[in-house]
């Protein structure tokens, strides 16, 4: 009974991916656009920083781990950093979207120095939050059904902050190109996150203790985890995922604006005022809607044929779709708006099964060398994560200054054709490579459960 999760604690756990989603899909699907149609910085420009900054805050990952894994307090190791790490997170994360009157150099100073910050912060916060999971409970169900309530509060978030941003920042600030508008929106998110990430704090529990309590030895945990075979895996098919997703993110808004040229929108009325929902506003909303279905439908599969193959089978699928999606032009939006759905119910569901397998592979290297460092385990995931997240934007901004992009005019056939290529085929490529890592995952339900009962049988003795 020790493993069962409450419902109450359940949500209190998706809050915390619910605040950093918020946070997370404005970065990838917005702040490119941001910097180039807002603030003023050449793509190009913007792509080098992102690999820049990125590869940095990846390496800071790590880092964030080890000293979770060696913090002691009352609330646990990993609860702490929820509550001291809020309104940081908060902070910087509207002073990314401030845009000072400096000149271009000066501009460029002021990106760098503030998207580092935000993104040691988000480490600070999300690494911890991450490590959580594979401390609540040791049942593996249990796992996949916390990690399908932290998707689903995931996709929820995000769907939340999709369905306001442009809204909000057309309300405060008159178009989508307001730099007092982006302002005043990414300060409401602010003040939701930090609320949020206080809810996960005070809902959770940490219950999963090493097996001894011995010396933390570092040089020792990093061995460990480079003999981890299964996590090594799970790391070139979590690249390839997240490649894969921030490509088709981080093109969207170009795809609509460039593209597609539609100028129809969406009417809503929200506390007694008017909004209104550009088509990339919908496009972007259905794509989180779908990635809650597919989180939702991933734990009763993955429970039933397993996760190895459930996530396969979705990412070949949306391999299959992104190629199709090539094909549509600019008067098919029904049919675009059903395919975003199509592949985003796809993408959704690996998320919850990864990060459920990375909780598996700290297990497997407990079992294998009879030590625990899940923080290290979960930050060296979250630093793949990263780390494709880094690939896949450096890579948009690098591909469009390629195919010729210039912000606010129109656009040639040539970065029109270029533009659709990173909504489709480009995405595919990624998704083909996390397929083929993922064949090789050694992770059985069978072999996990006989890890679950041989581990609980030592716990038991040495408790």
């Amino acid at each position: 009974m020790e493993n069962k999760i409450t419902l109450k604690e359940k949500i209190g756990y998706g809050l915390g991916d619910a605040a950093s989603s918020m946070f997370w899909k404005i970065f990838s699907m917005y702040l490119l656009f941001f910097y180039t149609d807002v603030f003023g910085l050449a793509p190009a420009v913007v792509g080098t920083m992102f690999l820049i900054t990125r590869i940095w805050d990846s390496c800071f990952d790590p880092v964030v781990g080890i000293i979770a894994d060696r913090t002691k307090t009352k609330w646990g190791k990993f609860r702490p950093y929820l509550l001291w790490t809020a309104i940081p997170f908060a902070i910087i994360g509207v002073l990314t979207f401030y845009t000072p009157d400096f000149d271009e150099k000066g501009k460029i100073i002021y990106a760098y120095i503030t998207y580092s910050a935000m993104m040691m912060i988000y480490s600070l916060i999300n690494v911890p939050y991450a490590s959580l999971l594979g401390v609540m409970s040791s049942d593996r169900k249990e796992r996949n059904t916390l990690s399908s309530y932290r998707m689903v509060f995931a996709f929820g978030g995000s769907l939340l902050a999709l369905w306001l941003i442009e809204p909000l920042v057309t309300y405060f600030g008159g178009s989508l190109n307001s730099k007092t508008g982006w302002l005043a929106a990414i300060s409401i998110f602010g003040v939701i996150t930090t609320v949020f990430f206080w809810g996960c704090f005070f809902f959770t529990k940490e219950r999963v203790k090493p097996i001894a309590n011995e010396e933390n030895n570092l040089k020792q945990d990093l061995k460990d985890l480079l003999a981890n075979k299964p996590w090594w895996i799970l790391l070139g098919a979590g690249i390839a995922a997240l490649v894969f997703n921030s490509i088709r993110d981080g093109a969207a808004i170009y795809y609509f604006k460039y593209f597609i040229n539609s100028a129809e929108n969406f009417d809503f009325n929200l506390f007694g005022s008017d909004f209104h929902m550009t088509p990339t506003s919908i496009y972007l909303v259905l794509g989180q809607a779908a990635n809650i279905i597919g989180v939702i439908i991933a734990t009763p599969i993955a429970n039933k044929i397993g996760k190895k193959k459930t996530f396969f089978v979705a990412m070949v699928l949306a391999a299959i779709l992104s190629v199709i999606f090539y094909f549509f032009g600019r008067q098919d939006v029904m049919l675009i708006m059903i395919f975003q759905v199509l592949i985003s119910i796809c993408a959704g569901s690996i998320f919850p099964l990864i990060w459920s397998m990375y909780a598996d592979s700290a297990d497997y290297s407990e079992w294998k060398q009879g030590r625990r460092a899940t923080g290290l385990v979960f930050s060296a995931s979250s630093m793949s994560q990263k780390f494709g997240w880094t690939i896949g934007g450096a890579g948009t901004g690098w591909l469009l200054a390629y195919y010729g992009f210039q912000a606010n005019v129109e656009q040639s056939a040539f970065t029109q054709n270029g533009i659709q290529l990173m909504l489709s085929i480009l995405p595919a490529i990624a998704a083909v490579f996390s397929v083929l890592f993922i064949l090789f995952y050694p992770l059985s339900e069978e072999k996990l459960q006989v890890i679950e009962q041989d581990l609980n049988e030592r716990r038991n003795q040495t408790n």
